[in-house]
């Protein structure tokens, strides 16, 4: 799920993330945490969740991104700052989970903004989408094997295969803007300044399609490639290793 967390202001924001609906159909929601790095805690969960739902059920929406508010990063991962007993640490991956499973199942075409540091949970929010832009200064980071945390392989093999999933988890490497693309993590690359704004411009070009015929294809791709099962199995598996680990 995630690397690290770093110095918190005391006082959060009321919100910390953000949501709205473009005239063309394109949702948005941005992490709007940057003084945490976008690190990602049980309220920013539980607000994307509820994003999510509610772009799910308006007919208005055709395609959703995600992004954030500091193009220096998207998210380091999971907030390892937060503080939280044995039941806490299982509801918040339990929520993860959910996450991630909403992401893939969503029934619209997902964009993913990627720039600066996108790691651990930062990271499978980008690959839970169907698809991702790459800011120039992406480092991105799948740390499950270093933080003993069994998350990545039912989206990662789905998105670049077996050999690769394997190279990435395996090894927690970090991966630039080059490779990234080369071994189909991304689908584009843009400047930094400029990631957020060509995502957009990808999901624009997808939301002017009809919407029943991009719906269908995406729920033909998944249905074909059983990611959706797959992505579900693994929750599961997260949580309950979760659940078996002595947190206080």
């Amino acid at each position: 799920m995630s690397e690290r967390g770093d110095n918190v202001a005391a006082a959060e924001p009321q919100n910390v993330t953000s949501y709205s609906v473009a005239e063309d159909g394109v949702a948005l929601i941005r992490l709007e945490r940057p003084q945490a790095r976008n690190a990602i805690n049980t309220q920013m969960l539980s607000e994307l969740l509820e994003h999510l739902a509610v772009a799910r059920g308006d007919d208005a929406v055709r395609v959703l991104v995600f992004s954030s508010s500091d193009h220096m990063g998207f998210s380091a991962g999971a907030d390892v700052r937060e503080e939280l007993d044995h039941d806490g640490h299982v509801q918040r991956m339990q929520m993860f989970s959910d996450l991630y499973d909403a992401i893939v199942a969503f029934p619209k075409p997902t964009v993913a903004t990627c720039h600066g540091d996108v790691v651990g949970g930062g990271a499978e929010i980008s690959i839970a989408c169907d698809m991702r832009v790459g800011g120039a200064n992406l480092r991105m980071r799948f740390p499950g094997a270093a933080l003993g945390m069994p998350v990545g392989p039912a989206r990662l093999v789905s998105l670049c295969g077996l050999a690769t999933a394997k190279y990435l988890l395996l090894s927690s490497r970090t991966v630039g803007p080059d490779e990234a693309l080369r071994l189909g993590l991304i689908n584009r690359v843009a400047p930094a300044a400029a990631t957020e704004e060509s995502a957009l411009a990808l999901a624009a070009s997808v939301a002017a399609h009809p919407p029943e015929s991009v719906a269908r294809l995406k729920r033909m791709l998944h249905e074909w490639d059983d990611i959706e099962g797959r992505s579900a199995a693994e929750g599961i598996g997260q949580v309950e290793h979760v659940r078996s680990l002595g947190f206080p």
